[in-house]
């Protein structure tokens, strides 16, 4: 999945020796014939998600920064990977760079676990807070043990539930019904303690599971039921519950980061740091966009919901966590 950095460069320098050409020209815009670095990064959704929008401007100032010396190609829809492949390459120093939701990273990280706990956050400012605080840096200390490095903390909106059955207004309506989340074990807990039956499954294999009527409902920002039709998936109803606020990160592979020259890695650094707010700026604006077209696309919306049943069926789910101490901190710090 990753190209060999600095192949481009060996090569070229065997076709400035042949053709005689300019080592400029040869190297495709770097000066002075210095080696290119052409990094891949991946994600798991489609090309106009606010993922793909800050990985292509964060590469664009990149390639610009660095006078073409590092080229960032961006891959989508889990071209090269699903999430969880995908921070399993950047252990390996396969995957060179990549934005994923928290969940796939608990596999090594386990602490990450807390930010999936349903209603954590009091809002999206009391999140972004908490991770651009003192947590945020422990969490980050912890990814860099395991080979990644957080370049910045982004989102991917709040999740909602939608379904094909009926209208959920209170968690009474979840009751049997089959819903597919993220291989994620809160998630998991969660659900059955709202009475519905979770069904985790690769986002890949959700989809088909929705349109053959496998699993009735699904859970995710309204960005994402827009962009990937789920109205065509069967999915008549939306309540917009907010269980979870869904923390993303975009990292880089410390080998990756190795292989660079230090003034090279410096840029893609700073650069990186500011992703995370682009994409959130970016998430804010298309999500109200995305429930104005749900709706236009004729699925009923239940917008005024009473949160308080739900968070309280869900508080059995807080004694489960593991890492109460983090828990406790981020509750404690809001």
């Amino acid at each position: 999945m990753k190209k060999k950095m600095g192949f481009v460069s060996v090569m070229l320098t065997g076709a400035v020796a042949l053709t005689g050409c300019s080592e400029e020209e040869a190297s495709g815009g770097a000066e002075g014939g210095e080696e290119i670095y052409t990094l891949q990064a991946g994600h798991s959704l489609p090309v106009d998600h606010p993922y793909q929008i800050a990985f292509e401007e964060m590469a664009a100032d990149i390639e610009e920064r660095t006078d073409g010396q590092v080229i960032i190609e961006v891959f989508a829809n889990s071209e090269i990977g699903a999430e969880r492949e995908l921070v399993e390459g950047l252990t390996l120093g396969t995957v060179d760079m990549a934005v994923s939701s928290t969940a796939p990273i608990t596999n090594f990280v386990p602490e990450l676990e807390v930010l999936d706990v349903p209603f954590i956050f009091q809002s999206r400012d009391a999140a972004v807070e908490v991770l651009q605080g003192e947590i945020g840096d422990d969490l980050a200390a912890q990814m860099e043990e395991q080979g990644i490095i957080l370049l910045s903390w982004g989102e991917n909106g709040y999740r909602h539930v939608t379904n094909a059955i009926r209208p959920v207004e209170t968690p009474a309506d979840l009751e049997g019904l089959k819903i597919r989340t993220q291989e994620n074990e809160i998630h998991l807990a969660a659900f059955e303690a709202l009475g519905a039956q979770p069904t985790p499954m690769a986002w890949t294999e959700a989809l088909t599971a929705l349109q053959q009527g496998v699993v009735d409902a699904q859970e995710n920002p309204a960005i994402v039921a827009d962009q990937f039709n789920l109205y065509e998936a069967n999915q008549e109803f939306m309540t917009l519950t907010g269980h979870v606020y869904s923390v993303a990160a975009f990292l880089l592979s410390a080998q990756t980061y190795e292989e660079l020259p230090e003034d090279l890695r410096e840029i893609v650094i700073e650069e990186g740091q500011e992703a995370g707010a682009r994409q959130r700026e970016l998430i804010i604006e298309m999500e109200a966009e995305s429930l104005q077209n749900l709706k236009d696309q004729g699925v009923q919306i239940i917008e005024e919901v009473d949160l308080a049943p739900f968070q309280e069926a869900v508080q059995p789910v807080y004694e489960q966590i593991e890492h109460e101490e983090l828990l406790n901190r981020i509750i404690e710090v809001q």
